[in-house]
């Protein structure tokens, strides 16, 4: 019996060879946006890993749109080169592994610390910037007021995705991702719970989706057709008042006509005090329901550490794509390990091939590893 979460996808003009996706992760360690050997380091043993699709972490499309000092940027000559280094790196030895690049503005949330050095806002000691939002509201009590965005500033920002996406897709990346979710700028203008305007662009949940949809149309007339345009969004802020799972699905079914290709159904962090159901898998449904209502590809992430939990999400059609975060950081090798344990198959450099002998795995006592 072939294992679901082993079996291609075609993610619409991108082939994947299985439904698993390294997760983005901000690795807070980019010089001025640009990627450095840590990028080579830490994407280069992901991208041998087996997964099908491999997403570069939250790119800032403007340097005020990184949530900190150390955020991966792709918004000037010097950003665009040093990740094309990183994904050459990544794409000699991968096989037939993909990559992606998730763009983003960090809208209100920006000018941050690094989480290990408290994750507050910057004070003025640490070089903070000024940061803009849809409203002159501030995330939460000590941090900063940001500017409210002006017809000008829309623009700009807009633009600003448009450009982010052709280097892009210059430099090779297969999948182009806008990030709606997480309490960043885009999710901002969705959410209520952030966005007080009292013009086209605030009030009604129309209103609020219009922006992000402007951006998403805007960036996919700029992509080539083969590269793959997908978003992640937060299916609910978990907060009275806030953006709810059936706005996920309003959202979702305009964005699939605008040509998104596949939802990330996240959740939360558009402001402080949310309650959330931690546990196994506890955003499946989401993904779930957006797929079924909206008819689009949906990608499954949260909680989805083991390969039967993975698997099942995709069999019984709860996704099309499951991703994994700390996982994939407590074990590179996840997918290797997933395969062994489904009885399925994937790929492997040459140079690792002895770690896949069968022989060498029985004398390591661990039974259907070397598949």
């Amino acid at each position: 019996m072939t294992s679901a979460l082993f079996t291609p996808f075609q993610l619409g003009p991108i082939d994947l060879p299985n439904r698993i996706v390294v997760a983005p992760m901000c690795q807070y360690s980019a010089q001025h946006g640009r990627a450095t050997d840590w990028h080579v380091m830490h994407l280069g043993q992901l991208a041998v890993g087996g997964a099908g699709l491999v997403m570069v972490e939250a790119t800032a499309i403007e340097p005020r749109g990184r949530i900190t000092h150390g955020c991966l940027g792709l918004y000037d000559d010097d950003c665009e080169a040093a990740l094309a280094r990183t994904l050459r790196a990544m794409r000699d030895w991968s096989g037939t592994t993909r990559f992606g690049i998730q763009l983003a503005h960090a809208g209100r949330k920006a000018s941050a610390q690094r989480p290990w050095e408290g994750g507050g806002p910057l004070d003025v000691a640490e070089a903070p910037w000024p940061t803009v939002a849809p409203s002159a509201l501030a995330f939460a009590d000590g941090w900063p007021t940001p500017a409210a965005a002006d017809a000008r500033a829309l623009e700009a920002i807009r633009e600003a995705f448009v450009a982010a996406a052709r280097r892009a897709a210059s430099i090779g990346f297969d999948v182009v991702e806008l990030h709606c979710a997480h309490g960043y700028l885009l999710h901002e203008f969705l959410s209520p719970i952030a966005n007080r305007r009292d013009d086209a662009f605030g009030g009604s949940l129309a209103n609020r989706m219009r922006y992000p949809l402007e951006v998403i149309e805007a960036v996919r007339t700029a992509l080539p057709a083969e590269v793959a345009l997908g978003v992640r969004i937060s299916a609910s802020d978990w907060l009275d008042g806030g953006w709810t799972v059936a706005d996920s699905v309003a959202f979702a079914r305009i964005a699939r006509a605008l040509g998104v290709t596949y939802v990330c159904c996240s959740a939360g962090g558009i402001a402080p005090g949310a309650k959330i159901p931690l546990g196994p898998g506890y955003q499946v449904a989401f993904a779930e329901q957006v797929r079924r209502e909206a008819d689009v590809a949906t990608r499954a992430v949260g909680m989805i550490t083991h390969p039967e939990q993975a698997d099942d999400i995709v069999a019984k059609g709860r996704a099309d794509l499951v991703a994994l975060a700390r996982g994939f950081l407590y074990d590179p090798r996840w997918a290797w390990h997933a395969a062994d344990r489904l009885g399925a198959s994937t790929q492997h450099p040459a140079q690792y091939a002895r770690a896949r002998d069968p022989r060498w795995v029985r004398t390591m006592g661990l039974p259907g590893l070397g598949a």
